[in-house]
């Protein structure tokens, strides 16, 4: 299907065909375009009824001009809390996000996970997110999908009943445990295609070896995000918390027992040159 706005022709073929009396899909159709791109096109521009192609394409282009003449976002204009310089913020931003895109994640997911990320609050409402990135409310909305089926989202209504968007501490530890149990199925997957194809053929014998590869990696991924977990959950001492104390204290410390100096063998109190004196009889 082709991609791009809709042309002048476009909508021409639009309106003629909703003067037909045709649907919205079969004009897509004819088209070759998606059936929610004409869709969108028409009830933005007045309906099947007052749909006007000419009225449609200027209204389009006041809209695009009307964007392009939009003031830019500009980071120093944008509150900072804690001192914190805008522009060294905005810098890393995107440092932050180029590492997410080249651990995998798409430009405009990790656009969102880092603008979550990095605020204090790290939650953010769909309407912030998209004045923030200075994106499209769709945009927004499929990234937050695809990082919610990873586990590095989740929602929460407020108390406007807004729908907010949070990553959280715990959310890395969520998306291990979601990547290891994905390895774990792809694991169990494998061996079944091992009892399909036999391990005696090499196709069977490659499966083998993924499965125990994958199946090492998904119980060490594991048992690392269990450990590492207390470690998610660990809060900063700051000053005003008071500090600890690094020595023990004398009810905690441990007594020891006295040590002696060596004189040849090993001396003890009663044990001359190390060994055990003798027991004398009483007398009677």
């Amino acid at each position: 299907m082709p991609g791009g706005r809709l042309t002048q022709q476009e909508r021409q073929q639009i309106s003629l065909g909703l003067a037909d009396g045709l649907a919205c899909a079969e004009i897509a159709r004819r088209l070759d375009r998606p059936t929610s791109t004409i869709t969108r096109e028409v009830m933005r521009n007045g309906g099947p009824t007052a749909y006007r192609a000419d009225l449609a394409h200027r209204t389009t282009e006041h809209r695009a001009h009307r964007r392009k003449q939009a003031t830019p976002r500009d980071p120093k204009a944008l509150p900072q809390p804690h001192g914190r310089d805008a522009e060294a913020v905005r810098e890393y931003e995107e440092m932050f996000t180029t590492a997410l895109m080249a651990s995998g994640l798409p430009k405009m997911t990790a656009r969102v996970m880092a603008c979550l990320s990095l605020r204090d609050s790290g939650s953010l409402t769909a309407s912030e997110l998209v004045q923030c990135l200075q994106v499209s409310p769709a945009s927004v909305s499929k990234a937050v999908t695809y990082l919610e089926s990873q586990g590095l989202v989740r929602r929460e209504r407020d108390d406007r009943r807004r729908e907010r968007y949070i990553v959280d501490d715990d959310v890395w530890y969520q998306s291990m445990t979601a990547s290891a149990r994905s390895t774990a199925r792809l694991v169990e997957t494998a061996r079944q295609g091992v009892g399909v194809l036999s391990s005696r053929t090499p196709a069977g014998a490659r499966l083998e070896n993924i499965a125990r590869f994958l199946d090492l990696v998904s119980e060490s991924l594991a048992r690392a995000a269990e450990q590492a977990r207390d470690i998610l959950h660990t809060k900063p001492v700051t000053p005003a918390d008071g500090w600890f104390r690094l020595s023990p204290t004398p009810s905690s410390r441990r007594r020891r027992p006295p040590r002696y100096r060596r004189r040849g063998r090993a001396h003890r109190p009663g044990r001359p040159g190390g060994r055990r004196p003798e027991r004398r009889r009483p007398r009677r």
